[in-house]
């Protein structure tokens, strides 16, 4: 099992796609798009949260902003090589472990450090 990791488009760090709320369109649906936009990948995600993470935004004027962000699983079904931001970003996948040490916020590592445990465990009785 791997996780996809980004980098954003402002610093070059190290992210999972992510993206601001979207009229009419639930927040998993919302990760399923931002996913394709971002990296080209097409898949399923998750209805229920997996978990939620704080970091400071930059706007492009120099405001920092505090946001939340709801991570959803994804399952990748397919990937493309030509998408709208592959000129602006680089992608890897990796195991979450590794994954983990990659990126700078700390709530962010926690949450990729449970992905395998959460995925992997076997179904209740």
């Amino acid at each position: 099992m791997e996780v996809l990791l980004i980098t954003s488009r402002e610093t070059g760090r190290w992210i999972i796609p992510k993206g601001w709320p979207i009229a009419k369109l639930a927040p998993h649906q919302v990760a399923e798009r931002e996913a394709w936009e971002e990296a080209g990948v097409k898949g399923k995600a998750k209805k229920r949260p997996f978990g939620f993470y704080t970091y400071i935004k930059t706007r492009a004027n120099g405001e920092r902003v505090p946001s939340v962000v709801q991570v959803h699983l994804l399952k990748a079904r397919e990937i493309d090589e030509k998408f709208p931001e592959e000129k602006q970003r680089s992608s890897r996948w990796l195991p979450p472990l590794e994954a983990a040490v990659l990126v700078r916020e700390p709530e962010l590592k926690s949450l990729l450090g449970k992905v395998e445990k959460t995925v992997m465990k076997p179904p209740k009785a």
